[in-house]
C-alpha cells in the first residue's frame, strides 16, 4: 500500500479524492480535540482504500475539503467504514448538514460476529491481524503543528489496519448469513437526526425530580439559554452552567439576580454580570411546559410490578442464553428497555419481535411470558424446555 505524505494543499486532495472515487469502500478516521470546546476541533482526517492511504491536515492555510466531504456524504458508490464511528459522523455532520452514507461500522460487525458488546480498535486489530497497535501517540494534542512523522504514522495505522480488516470480516459476515442483520443497525447509526442538537429539546436530557408544568418550563427555557451560550462561546456546556444546577434552578427560580451569588455551582460574579443577567432573562420568559410537550411516563416501559420484574429477569437470562448459543453480543440482540416492555405486555413496536431478530430470540421469549419456555438443568448445564401444551 502506497502511504502519501500528509496532505495539506488542496489540489493534492482533489486527485486524491478522485481516485478513491472509484473504490468498492474506503476506511476514514479522523482525530480531533474537544475537551475544551463545544464544537469537536477537525485536526487530521485519515483515509485509505486498499491501494493508497493518507492523512489530511483540515487545519492547513486554504485548504478546501469539499472533494472529501463530497466523497464521503455525496457518492453512495463507496462504503465508508469506520470503527465506533459516532464521534466521526458527527464532525462531518457538523460541516456539511449530512452523514457519511453508505456506511460500515466494524464495532457493530463484530457485535454480530460474536466478538464482545464494544469491541476496542486494539482488541480489533489483534484479533485480525494479530499485530499490537502502538498507543504512545493517543494521547497527542492533535491541534498543536507541526505533527510529527510518529504521530502521523500513528493516525493513518488506523485506516490502514480497517482497510485490511474490513473484507475479513465482510467474508465472515457472508460465512455466517448474519450481513442483513447489521443494515438496521447501520442505518440507524447514519440517521443525520442523530446528530442533530435542537437547543429546543436538551431540556430533555437533564435529570429533574418533578413532572410539575412550571418547572418542566424552566428546564426547557434554561437548557436552550445554556445550549445557545455554549455554542456561541464554543465552550463545554459544563463550562456555563452544569446540569445539577440546571436542575436546581429551574425547581427553585431565584427571584432577582442578586439571588445568584447564593446559587451553589455559580461565581458570585453572576449576581451583576452580564451571563447572569441573560440567564434571569431566560426564566422571565419561560412558561409552564405545554400538556403535548409533557413528557410521558416512559410509554414504552408499562409498569412492571414484583411478577413483571421477575419475568423481566427471566428473559434477561434467556437473552444470555441464546446469545452464548449462536455467539453474537446480546446487546445486539435485544436491549433491556424491549426486555421489560415485553415482560410488561407489550408486543407492538419492539423490534424483538420482528425481522432477524424474532427468528433468532423473539420467538422463544415470548414463548417464555406465554409460559411455553422454561429452563432447566441438564448435566450441570442451563437449558431451555418447551412446555407440553395442554389441550
Amino acid at each position: 500500500m502506497h502511504i502519501h505524505p500528509l496532505i495539506e494543499d488542496s489540489q493534492t486532495l482533489a486527485a486524491l479524492c478522485t481516485r478513491l472515487a472509484q473504490s468498492d469502500f474506503v476506511a476514514v478516521d479522523t482525530e480531533f480535540m474537544r475537551e475544551n470546546s463545544y464544537w469537536p476541533e477537525l485536526c487530521l482526517i485519515q483515509i485509505a482504500n486498499t491501494e493508497e492511504a493518507a492523512a489530511i491536515d483540515p487545519m492547513a492555510p486554504g485548504i478546501d475539503l469539499t472533494p472529501l466531504l463530497h466523497l464521503l456524504t455525496d457518492n453512495e458508490d463507496v462504503l465508508k467504514v469506520f470503527h465506533a464511528g459516532g464521534q466521526d459522523i458527527e464532525i462531518v455532520y457538523n460541516l456539511t448538514g449530512k452523514t457519511p452514507f453508505p456506511l460500515f461500522d466494524t464495532q457493530v460487525a463484530a457485535m454480530a460476529l460474536g466478538q464482545g458488546e464494544q469491541v476496542g480498535y486494539s482488541n480489533l486489530v489483534d484479533a485480525y491481524l494479530g499485530i499490537t497497535v502502538d498507543k504512545g501517540a493517543r494521547f497527542t494534542d492533535w491541534s498543536r503543528r507541526p505533527l510529527d512523522d510518529r504521530q502521523i504514522d500513528y493516525a493513518i495505522a488506523d485506516v490502514t489496519h480497517l482497510s485490511v480488516i474490513f473484507p475479513k470480516m465482510l467474508a465472515k459476515l457472508r460465512k455466517t448469513g448474519r450481513g442483513l442483520w447489521l443494515d438496521e443497525e447501520m442505518e440507524r447509526i447514519a440517521d443525520p437526526a442523530n446528530y442533530f442538537n435542537d437547543p429546543e429539546q436538551v431540556w430533555q436530557r437533564i435529570r429533574v425530580n418533578s413532572r410539575k408544568p412550571e418547572v418542566l418550563g424552566r428546564l426547557k427555557a434554561l437548557g436552550k439559554w445554556r445550549e445557545l451560550e455554549a455554542q456561541g462561546k464554543n465552550l463545554p456546556r459544563g463550562r456555563i452552567v452544569k446540569d445539577e444546577t440546571i436542575a436546581d434552578l429551574a425547581g427553585n427560580p431565584p427571584r432577582r439576580q442578586g439571588d445568584l451569588a447564593k446559587v451553589r455551582g455559580l461565581s458570585a460574579a453572576w449576581a451583576h454580570n452580564d451571563i447572569g443577567g441573560r440567564m434571569m432573562a431566560a426564566l422571565a420568559d419561560a412558561e409552564p411546559l405545554p400538556a403535548r410537550e409533557m413528557p410521558g411516563r416512559d410509554e414504552r416501559k408499562p409498569a412492571l410490578g414484583k411478577e413483571g420484574a421477575l419475568v423481566a429477569d427471566l428473559l434477561k437470562l434467556l437473552l444470555k442464553i441464546r446469545a452464548n448459543e449462536i455467539k453474537v453480543a446480546s446487546r445486539l440482540l435485544a436491549r433491556s428497555d424491549d426486555l421489560e416492555a415485553l415482560a410488561a405486555g407489550q408486543r407492538d413496536g419492539l423490534s424483538i419481535l420482528n425481522g432477524w431478530r424474532f427468528e433468532q430470540f423473539g420467538r422463544d421469549a415470548l414463548a417464555l411470558v406465554e409460559g411455553q419456555l422454561g429452563f432447566t438443568v441438564l448435566g450441570g448445564k442451563l437449558k431451555m424446555t418447551r412446555a407440553e401444551v395442554v389441550e
